[in-house]
């Protein structure tokens, strides 16, 4: 049953008032990865964290803060949603690889090492040409590793985003990206990347935004059902999730600092174009409440078992951020106990 599993959205930008925590709870998600910054430096950062302070002790009674997936679960326990934040670029890092810890330690749990364009670490899906992982890339992937900070590669191109799953040494993530055999555009994946995210233990969030998806605005839920199901031929259940990339409610000035931040004097329309500058009309079946049901009930009529549906809607999410937000020390530290507790045994 639906009320039985662990609901995670591994990314979303919504216009985060007390009515859309309110809504979230009622909708049965446990926990969700909310974008904190898109082109913010490290100061902005900071200003973005204190937000949210307020925001919880405003609403300490819907949502709470999440800093490991034990928290996530200690959410559902007490009937309230948890945030973990992340962060689509590279920026709040700035060019000190000192950061990266700094913002670990404020509670940044994932990191994309680049939006669309190039950055200092690597090249975005924009980009004409993709020279991969930079030198600064390379010792920031290494960092992130050891604190317990998630790779995130959605707006990478191909080659950086190869280059960032083999670099790491933890499993990296694609938090909301589709496979480009569903629907080819420049932000979503390609089947050679998929299946070697896979390979090293990744995980695939499948995104919900309608420049990602088969007939934009117009898919239908079978369809979305049948690309996971599609995907999960191709790679198994265990590294499939969900990342809505739901931005409900925000204004066209968030979509204008989404796409040009400060690079851009000339408006870039993304995915979009002149014709199609706004918002793209949400998902008639996901909007509301009842998405992540919707998206659960929509998966066993496709034919996925409820543990397999389940697990798609949030326990693989869970089980990610379980093993990859431990710090690198405390991660060989509990390796050697088993270890020595195993030779003990035997």
């Amino acid at each position: 049953m639906f009320e039985n599993q662990i609901v995670i959205d591994g990314l979303q930008y919504s216009n985060w008032d007390r009515d859309y925590f309110l809504m979230l709870k009622a909708s049965g998600i446990h926990a969700v990865h909310a974008t904190l910054v898109y082109h913010e430096d490290a100061r902005a950062t900071l200003t973005r964290f204190a937000e949210w302070d307020q925001r919880f002790e405003q609403n300490s009674d819907v949502i709470m803060p999440v800093y490991s997936a034990q928290d996530i679960q200690k959410a559902k326990e007490l009937g309230k949603v948890g945030i973990l934040f992340g962060a689509q670029n590279c920026s709040p890092i700035e060019d000190e690889i000192g950061l990266v810890s700094v913002m670990r330690q404020q509670g940044l749990l994932i990191m994309q090492l680049t939006y669309n364009n190039q950055s200092l670490l690597a090249t975005g899906c924009y980009e004409a040409n993709d020279s991969g992982i930079t030198r600064y890339g390379k010792q920031v992937i290494e960092e992130m590793n050891r604190v317990g900070m998630i790779i995130d590669m959605s707006h990478s191109a191909e080659r950086s985003t190869l280059e960032a799953i083999d670099l790491s040494e933890r499993p990296i993530c694609i938090s909301h990206a589709n496979p480009t055999f569903a629907h080819d555009a420049l932000r979503n994946k390609s089947d050679t990347v998929i299946k070697a995210l896979a390979s090293r233990g990744g995980l695939l969030g499948f995104s919900l935004y309608p420049f990602h998806l088969p007939n934009g605005s117009d898919c239908r839920l079978e369809n979305f059902c049948a690309m996971v199901a599609k995907t999960a031929d191709m790679v198994g259940v265990d590294h499939l999730g969900i990342g809505s990339d739901l931005c409900l409610n925000q204004p066209q000035s968030v979509l204008e600092w989404m796409r040009n931040g400060r690079w851009s004097k000339q408006m870039d329309y993304g995915e979009g174009s002149a014709n199609n500058s706004g918002w793209p009309d949400s998902l008639p079946w996901f909007a509301g409440r009842d998405g992540m049901r919707n998206i659960y009930e929509g998966l066993l009529k496709t034919g996925f078992s409820e543990n397999e549906a389940g697990q798609i809607i949030g326990g693989n999410w869970y089980q990610f951020l379980e093993r990859s937000l431990v710090p690198m020390p405390e991660l060989n530290s509990s390796y050697q106990k088993d270890r020595q507790r195993s030779e003990v045994i035997a």
